[in-house]
């Protein structure tokens, strides 16, 4: 299972670093209408209008590519395991933190405190100060 997460993690990286490549690389809409016209960009490997659709559609690939990978990591990443082993390490804690020690019942809770009221009829009252 792990071997899987790994891979799939692997060719999201891939698609989103190529992603960003030929994002980086594709014209804007106004260097398309220099390409028209017969500027520098349309002798180019792809032609014209060439390298504008195989750059998009690449793009697009790469995006579904990338949403899917996204979307099958978020559904393996909300798996609850099916063995009794605990993965989270918040999950781990719960159990083993060490209670905190109780105080002595004759000494006060903190410096500056009062004593513990005596047992009698005055043990009920609010002490003041």
């Amino acid at each position: 299972m792990h071997l899987l997460l790994n891979i799939v993690f692997a060719v999201q990286m891939i698609a989103a670093i190529a992603m960003i490549g030929l994002i980086l690389i594709q014209h804007g809409k106004g260097a398309d209408m220099g390409a028209a016209f017969g500027s520098g960009s349309a002798g180019s490997v792809f032609g014209a209008s060439g390298s504008a659709n195989f750059l998009s559609r690449t793009t697009a690939v790469l995006a579904t590519v990338f949403f899917v990978a996204t979307l099958t990591l978020a559904y393996f990443g909300n798996q609850r395991p099916v063995n009794n082993s605990v993965d989270s390490v918040l999950e781990r804690s719960v159990g083993t933190a060490p209670a905190a020690p109780k105080p002595a019942a004759d000494a006060p809770a903190a410096p500056g405190d009062e004593a513990p009221a005596k047992a009698g009829a005055d043990s009920n009252q609010i002490p003041t100060k």
